[in-house]
């Protein structure tokens, strides 16, 4: 069994990236920027915009928080993103959900342009992923597909099984494994909750992705000798034996699961981490594209 070492690869795509970036200031241009829009106190949202602005600085890109009061209406906040739409020093806007009940949350990302939409939301780049397009790909499935790359695990007429069907994991991870592309190629179902027996699918993984949020989920006997495990759950459950009252495990039983995988992601330290690494990747992407 090899770990998938999402800290390792995304070190390395942080340094890849930062290379860049020197060479950029080095011959005298404007760097990437990224705007982070942070809508109320939520804390768990501010940790994660924290911890992007601590990335983009380790790699000399630009970036700015924009934080506002969570009563904002809804047209300031899409006249906020339109200003980031028309600024040529970021070229990256991501908006951290949830926003607050007053606000429509399609209606604010559909006012990101596709061009800055680095999430891969918005509905234009989602339509260009599902036909086949070049299309900023949301971040966490973007993740994924680079460990697969990274570690050289064969995708081409493999079964993929994918575990959940969110808009953020599930459906476009599928979308990028069907596509008749290098690194993808493979044969892809999707299952969820109204499968009468989830098991019968997930034994015929030779990929299995796993993005439902419920721990530990997967188990042994749910999955063949030899899979390629990812696991993108994260999970708090209690355990009395640690300091803080609790552990954080994926949706996969990583001591159970492990025994028969060939390659599995550990959580933490898997794909979480791939996710940030993605979104300076893309924000990257909208530089070379369009700010230049």
């Amino acid at each position: 069994m090899i770990l998938l070492d999402g800290k390792k690869i995304a070190q390395d795509i942080r340094t890849e990236l930062k290379t860049e970036i020197d060479k950029l200031k080095a011959q005298g241009k404007n760097v990437p920027g990224l705007v982070a829009i942070l809508v109320g106190n939520n804390s768990a949202s501010e940790i994660y915009v924290n911890s992007k602005t601590k990335d983009c600085n380790e790699i000399g890109m630009k970036t700015v928080t924009e934080k506002r009061e969570a009563n904002i209406s809804e047209n300031q906040l899409i006249d906020l993103i339109e200003s980031y739409n028309n600024n040529k020093d970021y070229h990256g806007i991501l908006i951290q959900l949830p926003l607050p009940k007053q606000i429509n949350a399609d209606k604010v990302i559909e006012a990101i342009s596709p061009k800055k939409d680095i999430d891969g939301f918005h509905p234009v780049n989602v339509g260009n992923l599902v036909i086949g397009k070049e299309a900023f790909r949301s971040c966490t499935p973007a993740g994924i597909q680079e460990l697969l790359i990274r570690y050289k695990i064969e995708t081409k007429g493999k079964h993929v099984i994918v575990l959940g069907r969110s808009n953020i994991v599930g459906k476009p991870i599928a979308n990028i494994m069907l596509q008749k592309k290098e690194h993808a190629n493979s044969v892809v179902t999707i299952c969820h909750s109204a499968a009468p027996d989830i098991s019968y699918y997930t034994k015929q993984a030779d990929i299995l992705i796993a993005a439902i949020g419920s721990p530990q989920f997967v188990k042994a006997h749910m999955v063949k000798d030899g899979v390629v495990i990812i696991d993108v759950g994260i999970n708090r459950i209690e355990d009395k034996t640690t300091k803080k009252g609790y552990r954080v495990v994926g949706d996969v039983d990583f001591d159970e699961v492990s025994k028969k995988a060939s390659y599995i992601t550990p959580v933490p330290g898997g794909v979480g981490l791939m996710t940030r690494a993605m979104l300076l990747k893309n924000t990257f992407e909208a530089y070379r594209n369009y700010g230049i």
